[in-house]
């Protein structure tokens, strides 16, 4: 009963989510008819409206034809989402729209995609020409067409109209060879003008004349010479409006939308969503417990104050060390730590031990590694570039003679050293004690030289 139960409970959720589906594309397919057909409305409009036939007035109008080409092209991508990346469908798009170039650009400014992929990878940046558009990325309402101007590739004399899709996650370039359209709009005949209108399959542009309502250019040139109202507009979503001496209507069949397999690519959507969910869910998952297993190994082997390695580490390590083998015991330990703590407080002493920790690490950690394993003690374990040594000591020593702190104007740390070559060990014991009574011999004479008294430093 209880399986039953759940397979009825699958196939109504299933039936819902089929249900609702379809009125999410029955939604969207509205919308994008509603907005092609008004964009290929205002196109047609613009263009018959062209009646100065100054060039000044002629290169206006003809940035605003190629400003809704622009657009004309956003919401052709829009509606079949499929093309964005398919360059022989850009091609065929830009054909279409009577276009020479179409250039896809992402938030950034740069070129993506397009009808050109010699241009991938161009963006705003890239010269004098394509920086006009700049513009664009501060205002998202904005569209811009460029003047006769050399592009930034080979210096053709182009036009280029840009404009942003409706959701505002690119933007869409159209580019155009101006002495071929130049002499194409002038040819303003209704006829020439609605038959090189861009349409696909399933869409049909009217113009009639206002007063005999006879239809002077389409697309479908069988329905020139008829009444308007004559034509079966049955199966199809009609924008229609009068423009002064014109009727122009845009007609989409509403199974336009429907093409292409749009269930299909949703469904896989859907599918490629919940998978990829899935997959980031187990590898957020798998990253999360490494790097708390590396925060915990670092945190465990780390000194709290001045990110050196602490006592824990360095006593693992030692163990480690090979007495044939060349390396260098380095004890070290800050001068005067009690008395800035007594004068200062213990801000100026942690001030203290956290730069001398850092001029240490700067100087030895490419090397080997650095260890406080003590309030002011820390040790110093060379590995690597053994005959630098001396030079390494002597830029530690520089930068520590020039430190000045907010606390504390300057800084003094004695140390002893010991080579792991200088003589047979018993044990590192003996290496890590012989370097220690060095340390301590320095400590004495930086003492005995500045006249401070030790005892208590």
């Amino acid at each position: 009963m209880k399986k039953r139960k759940l397979i009825i409970l699958a196939i109504t959720i299933i039936a819902a989510a089929l249900l609702l589906e379809g009125f999410i594309l029955k939604y969207v397919n509205d919308q994008n008819s509603d907005r092609t057909s008004k964009v290929l409305l205002d196109r047609v409009i613009t263009v018959l409206d062209k009646n100065d036939k100054s060039e000044e007035a002629l290169i206006k109008s003809l940035k605003d034809d190629y400003i809704v080409r622009a657009k004309a092209v956003s919401y052709i991508i829009d509606a079949k989402p499929e093309v964005e990346y398919d360059v022989d469908e850009l091609q065929k798009i830009a054909a279409l729209i009577s276009v020479d170039e179409i250039h896809l650009f992402d938030t950034k400014g740069y070129i993506y995609s397009g009808s050109v992929p010699k241009y991938f990878g161009y963006s705003f940046d890239s010269g004098e020409q394509m920086a006009y558009f700049k513009p664009m990325l501060k205002d998202k309402k904005l569209t811009m067409c460029q003047d006769v101007t050399p592009n930034t590739s080979e210096a053709k004399e182009m036009m280029y109209a840009i404009t942003w899709n409706e959701a505002g996650n690119k933007m869409i370039q159209v580019g155009i060879e101006p002495k071929r359209l130049l002499n194409e709009a002038k040819q303003n005949e209704v006829s020439n003008v609605v038959a090189d209108m861009p349409v696909y399959k399933g869409m049909e542009i009217l113009v009639a004349d206002a007063d005999t309502k006879i239809v002077a250019g389409a697309t479908d040139s069988s329905k020139i010479g008829q009444e308007i109202d004559s034509i079966d507009m049955r199966n199809y979503r009609c924008v229609e409006k009068q423009d002064g001496a014109y009727i122009v209507a845009v007609m989409v069949e509403d199974s336009y939308y429907l093409q292409g397999s749009l269930f299909a690519i949703l469904i896989v959507g859907i599918y490629l969503t919940l998978a990829s969910c899935c997959m980031v869910y187990m590898l957020s998952k798998v990253m999360k417990e490494k790097y708390e297993k590396e925060k915990f190994r670092y945190t465990s082997n780390t000194d709290e104050l001045t990110r050196c390695y602490n006592r824990r580490a360095y006593a693992e390590d030692i163990n480690k060390l090979d007495l044939t083998k060349e390396w260098v015991y380095v004890s070290m330990d800050i001068n005067g730590l009690k008395n800035a703590n007594d004068s200062f407080g213990h801000a100026a002493g942690d001030e203290l031990i956290r730069a001398a920790a850092d001029c240490m690490k700067n100087s030895f950690s490419e090397h080997g590694k650095v260890y406080r394993v003590g309030g002011d003690e820390f040790v110093v374990i060379i590995t690597k570039d053994i005959p630098q040594f001396e030079n390494l000591l002597r830029a530690f020593e520089q930068r520590v003679e020039s430190w000045h702190g907010e606390f504390v104007e300057s800084m003094a740390v004695s140390y002893g050293y010991v080579f792991s070559s200088e003589r047979k060990w018993n044990s590192i014991f003996d290496i890590s004690k012989a370097s220690d009574e060095r340390m301590y011999e320095s400590k004495k004479q930086y003492y005995t030289r500045s006249g401070m008294d030790r005892r208590g430093q």
